[in-house]
This record gives structure tokens, C-alpha cells and sequence, in this order.
């Protein structure tokens, strides 16, 4: 069996198919199909009509992606052949990528998944979201440009972020140097963001004017924070009480972004994470936003996604014997 599609201008039939033909073959892999380009258009030819069907709707989708000016990336290929295959029809139908802010370089930064984009919206309409998810899924890169966003819009006059100095185990106390020194690998990807986002010139200056703080979550303690924005970062590793003092830090005119992955807990073994109580307890609360990324939602190495799924799969199946072993 076969199908054509035909498109508006060769451009777009050559963006679809890809560098030496790259897309196609993972839309061909993916759906066991053969795709052709011919002067009519793309002929799909394949046994099964449900896997035509489905890479036709690959196609169309990263056509009308090319049309919108959305560069077709591998990535984005691979992430629309997932959320077909996993017949996620309201994420293949809504996701358009939207434009988040320029970088320090004039690239635009976009949303590279529907979750991510849900994920921006929330941190818009919100005084208050979480943010729950595997790495790789850009929690907390986005949230920094939403804070970027709001600032060089004077919506806010500061960026305050934060993250809890525990990590893996390992002690602060066993690193060379003074306590800024001890401090600043915890905040290093925080660091990096900024850097990546308004340029090193700028975040130094701004670092300087104190229009920007990055510090350890200890540091929030007994403060009040209006007109900025605050986000923490791995707030899976806050204990209960470390998380009500951050979320009561919340003042005037101000927006806040908790991001983590309860899957990568270091707290102390029976020492419950404060984000999956705030998350329980929050969740209907009106001002505050909830989301919840996934596997689909990883825009690193592919291998990443695969890595998170085994683990997920090895998680499950200790659960379920778990529960064998409790009758």
C-alpha cells in the first residue's frame, strides 16, 4: 500500500526529508515504511495501513511545523514519532514550539516539547509552579529563561536562585576552600544558565549590583522576597521544613519556580522529600501550578530517554514484587 503527500514548495519537501534524507529514515525505521520523495511529493509505501496512516501524520505535522518557521531538528522528529507511537493525540495535535527568549548569543530559545511547553505556560498564568521530572528534561534551563524573560522585561527587579546543598551523599565539608568555594559546584548549572542566557558580561555586572543571587537554600532563611523571582532547583533534596521556609519566603510581586526529580532523592533513607509533600498538599491550591514532565520530555542525547525508561521499567518491576512478597 502507498500514500503521497504533496506540499506547497519544494523547500518544505526537502526540510521534511531531511539532510541526506535523515528524517525519513527515522520516520521509516520508526513505523517500518519506505518513503520516497517523486515529483508529485512523498510517496509512503508499507504492508500496514495504521503505520502509513501514522508516519503521513508525522510528516504533515513537520511540514506544518516548517511552515510556522520551527526548524526540524532530530530531536523534534523523534519526539513527534514517540508521542504518535504512544498515541498521545492531544500533545501531537497542540505542540507548536514557542519563542521563550533570546539567548546572549540572538539564538531564540523555544520549547522543544508539548510538556515543556505546558510547562512555560504554567510558569506564565502561576504565582507558584512545580515542576516535576526526569533529567534532561529542561526544568530548570527554563525556568532561568523565564526569569531571564522577566527581568530584561522589568517585571521583576531580581533573580534569586537557589538550591539545597546536598547532593549524592557527599559532604560539604570534604571539599577544599572556604564556604563560597564549598558552594559553588552545588550551583554550577544555575551558573551556566545565566551565562548561556545573558552573557558573562552581564551576569557578572548584574551579580555584582546584587540584581542577581545565586546561594544555597540555608540562605533564605528569615527573609522576604518581593519583586523577584526566585526559583529553586533539585528541591527534591529539601526536607519538609526546609520546603514550607522557602514557599513562605514568597512576597509581593513576586514568582516562584520549585523544580526536581523525585526519582533522584539523597536525603536520608525515611526522611520524606518536601517537594513530594508540597506537591501533594499544593495541588489544588489556587495561584499555584503543577507540572509534570516525563521521559518524552528529555530534549538531551537520545540515549538519555532510553536510560530513564530502563530505569522507570527496573523501578516498576521491583514494586510489583514488592507487593507479591506482602501476600
Amino acid at each position: 500500500m502507498e500514500y503521497t503527500i504533496q506540499f506547497d514548495h519544494t523547500s518544505a519537501g526537502m526540510a521534511v526529508l531531511g539532510a541526506f534524507n535523515g528524517h525519513a529514515k527515522l520516520v521509516d525505521e520508526s513505523f517500518q515504511v519506505e518513503t520516497e520523495a517523486t515529483s508529485n511529493g512523498l510517496v509512503i509505501r508499507g504492508d500496514k495501513p495504521e503505520n502509513i496512516t501514522a508516519a503521513t501524520e508525522v510528516y504533515r505535522k513537520m511540514n506544518d511545523l516548517h511552515d510556522s518557521g520551527q526548524p526540524l531538528t532530530d530531536q523534534l522528529v523523534n519526539y513527534l514519532i514517540n508521542i504518535v507511537k504512544d498515541g498521545e493525540v492531544e500533545a501531537f495535535k497542540e505542540f507548536s514550539p514557542d519563542i521563550i527568549c533570546v539567548n546572549s548569543k540572538g539564538r531564540p530559545l523555544m520549547s522543544k516539547t508539548y510538556g515543556q511547553k505546558k510547562y512555560i505556560e504554567s510558569i506564565e498564568k502561576n504565582e507558584l509552579t512545580f515542576a516535576i521530572g526526569p533529567a534532561g528534561t529542561g526544568k530548570t534551563y527554563l525556568a532561568v529563561a523565564m526569569a531571564v524573560k522577566a527581568f530584561r522585561a522589568h517585571e521583576v527587579s531580581r533573580i534569586i536562585l537557589t538550591r539545597p546543598a546536598v547532593e549524592a551523599g557527599e559532604k560539604l565539608g570534604f571539599l577544599p576552600g572556604d564556604l563560597q568555594n564549598k558552594v559553588d559546584p552545588y550551583m554550577r548549572p544555575l551558573y551556566d544558565a545565566l551565562n548561556d542566557l545573558m552573557g558573562n558580561e552581564q551576569y557578572l555586572r548584574n551579580l555584582e549590583k546584587g540584581l542577581i543571587e545565586v546561594s544555597p537554600l540555608a540562605y533564605m532563611r528569615g527573609r522576604t522576597l518581593d519583586d523577584a523571582f526566585i526559583i529553586l532547583d533539585e528541591a527534591q533534596n529539601t526536607t519538609r521544613e526546609q520546603m514550607k521556609m522557602f514557599l513562605t519566603r514568597i512576597g509581593f510581586h513576586a514568582k516562584a519556580v520549585v523544580t526536581g526529580d523525585i526519582t533522584q532523592i539523597d536525603l536520608p533513607v525515611n526522611t520524606w522529600s518536601g517537594l513530594e509533600e508540597a506537591a501533594l498538599l499544593l495541588s489544588k491550591v489556587k495561584g499555584i501550578g503543577q507540572v509534570r514532565l516525563t521521559q518524552r520530555d528529555v530534549v538531551r542525547n537520545p540515549l538519555v530517554q532510553r536510560i530513564i525508561q530502563a530505569y522507570e521499567e527496573a523501578e516498576m518491576l521491583r514494586q510489583k514484587k514488592k507487593r507479591g512478597n506482602r501476600r
